[in-house]
């Protein structure tokens, strides 16, 4: 069974290609995923890898966390299931007539 693990503080140019050849050095890789800015496309200077060894996984996080990568500390754990967001949507009510505030008369 494969095993996910958080990695943080990534420099903000590394690439996925780095991430995967990093933890490629503990055990067999499934896959690595860069967190980016959905506007931007800049790294968020965290990731997920999945290996698809426990063992070698929880070898790697043991090895890996607070080590220093291209002069960044290193956050690596295992990673935990996302929360459910809430709330989210138009915080400020919509389209909402608000009443002689630049509006056009409706009364005609």
């Amino acid at each position: 069974m494969s095993k996910r693990i958080y990695v943080g503080g990534l420099p903000f140019k590394t690439t996925e290609e780095e991430l995967n050849a990093l933890f490629t050095t503990h055990g067999q890789v499934t896959s690595a995923k860069l967190i980016t800015d959905k506007f931007t496309n800049q790294s968020r200077g965290f990731g997920f890898v999945e290996m698809a060894n426990d063992e070698e996984a929880v070898a790697a996080i043991s090895k890996l966390d607070g080590t220093d990568f291209d002069g960044r500390k290193l956050t690596v754990n295992e990673a935990r299931p996302m929360e459910p967001r809430t709330g989210g949507g138009n915080r400020g009510g919509g389209n909402r007539d608000r009443g002689g505030r630049g509006g056009y008369d409706r009364s005609w």
